[in-house]
């Protein structure tokens, strides 16, 4: 589903010119959940931004849900992104004049072609994560939780191959964070959807299948999260905080 071939990330334009990602190579399954961690300035959110085709690399490849990403045109790159990337970002990124299931209809309304089935598809997906009392809510009218899941929402409703976390729990407390990280992991379980999340929080990571650190763009680490650890963190509790010795910062 995901495929990086000797992927390498230079930032020229700055007065040093910096080299944020070296070479990397990576592959990620269809239905895998795969959490990334490092230290600030490791790679980490370059490496998101590559991989959600925001960004392009300086050298190689990527492919992404069997497309090659660098063949591409930046329209078809946009309409791609649109139709099989999910994005889920830390700051949740809702527009505040929209109503929740608004929120959620974004990704069609921008593709011009939202009808009644969106609609209900919106209100089922808001349902599902909960909140089916928040339908006509604003976010100023929701919690952090709350507005971090209509954004999980929003991200399934084109039901993307692939989706993108940035720190999904930065500003939850530890309930709400735990509630969307089992979301997450039920979409990869049930659904097959492939997972890439950057965290900070090493309980957070166990909760995927897999686990990377990057340290000074490149892959440090790369290991399957044993599945007692991952199942317990998925309910919010880590049954053994040493298993991995990862970065914070």
């Amino acid at each position: 589903m995901i495929e990086l071939q000797r992927v390498s990330k230079n930032y020229d334009h700055l007065e040093q010119p910096v080299t944020a990602l070296r070479e990397i190579d990576l592959s990620v399954g269809r239905g895998e959940f795969v959490a990334i961690m490092g230290p600030s300035g490791s790679g980490k959110s370059t490496l998101l931004n590559l991989l959600s085709a925001l960004d392009k690399p300086t050298t190689g490849r990527i492919v992404l849900a069997g497309e090659d990403i660098g063949t591409m045109s930046d329209d078809a790159v946009t309409l791609f992104r649109r139709e099989k990337i999910g994005l889920i970002f830390q700051f949740f990124n809702l527009l505040p004049t929209m109503t929740a299931v608004e929120n959620v209809l974004l990704p069609v309304l921008l593709a011009r072609r939202a009808v009644d089935a969106d609609r209900e598809k919106a209100v089922r997906l808001l349902e599902q994560v909960g909140l089916a009392h928040r339908l006509t809510h604003k976010p100023s009218a929701m919690s952090g939780g709350e507005m971090q899941r209509v954004a999980v929402a929003r991200a399934f409703m084109t039901a993307p191959p692939i989706l993108l976390a940035d720190e999904p729990t930065g500003n939850l407390d530890s309930n709400s964070g735990s509630e969307v990280l089992r979301l997450l992991r039920r979409q990869a379980e049930e659904h097959g959807t492939t997972v890439v999340m950057v965290t900070h929080d090493a309980n957070a990571a166990r909760v995927g299948s897999r686990l990377i650190v990057i340290r000074d763009g490149r892959i440090q680490s790369d290991a399957a999260v044993p599945t007692t650890v991952s199942s317990a963190s998925a309910g919010g509790h880590s049954t053994d905080q040493g298993v991995f010795a990862a970065p914070t910062a």
